[in-house]
């Protein structure tokens, strides 16, 4: 299997009027590096962190260098990146990124 791509639904929590859900692609790919996904962002924002941290942030807080993940009631889910031009916080349905938690744990490398 090659990379896994799932589209999401969130909500980037900022100080002005809430733009409503923006779609955010959730990218996981075994062959370049197994031990991480990644979260494109609208724009230009990307980031890769470790797969564990995402998974232990559903359960309880956890963090890891620039990356901060949290459950956030029964439901939902926020992942925070911290970055030289500030912070962005972004809302999941946590439901969403269990779903592309099991389908990375599917996926195999490929064998040359």
């Amino acid at each position: 299997m090659s990379v896994i791509e799932q589209y999401a639904r969130a909500h980037i929590v900022t100080d002005e009027e809430d733009p409503g859900a923006v779609p955010v692609l959730l990218r996981y790919d075994p062959d370049s590096d197994p031990r991480s996904v990644r979260v494109d962002l609208p724009g230009t924002h990307e980031w890769t962190f470790s797969r564990t941290l995402l998974e232990r942030g559903l359960r309880a807080p956890a963090e890891s260098g620039d990356v901060r993940v949290w459950p956030c009631g029964r439901v939902q889910a926020v992942v925070e990146f911290h970055s030289a031009h500030g912070v962005e916080v972004v809302q999941f349905e946590s439901k969403a990124l269990l779903r592309f938690l099991r389908r990375t744990y599917t996926a195999e490398p490929v064998r040359g």
